[in-house]
């Protein structure tokens, strides 16, 4: 049950930095930091026991919301370009293609937000 509850809680996260990005056409990155507290949120309330195994949770699940947001923020606007629902952009995109514009959308700044999170992550997990 709690395994159910993390992988909704950052599935369900992806989604609303997703539907953020997509209405604005922004990266919003310092939704990471959000994730992180939600992500931590969640494994207190599953009943998760604070140790290593917790902050690790936090940290993998964390940098999946991230990972998640950014593929589905790439192929959104991939696929409004190509003429693409969102969801026949993502499963079409490949991880190299992904990858170079991910690294192309992501400044310093961004990247600065995405590892404050996993710092915030690591923190509120434990």
């Amino acid at each position: 049950m709690s395994w159910l509850l993390l992988s909704v809680a950052v599935l369900g996260f992806a989604a609303v930095w997703v539907l953020l990005g997509a209405n604005t056409g922004r990266q919003h990155s310092w939704m990471a930091v959000v994730a992180a507290l939600d992500v931590a949120w969640v494994l207190r309330l599953g009943g998760w026991r604070p140790g290593a195994l917790r902050l690790a949770l936090g940290v993998v699940g964390t940098a999946t919301a991230i990972a998640l947001a950014n593929w589905w923020l790439i192929a959104a606007h991939l696929g409004a370009m190509l003429g693409l629902q969102p969801w026949e952009s993502a499963v079409r995109l490949g991880s190299g293609l992904a990858w170079t514009l991910a690294q192309l959308a992501n400044g310093a700044a961004d990247l600065a937000w995405i590892a404050v999170a996993l710092v915030v992550a690591a923190v509120a997990s434990r």
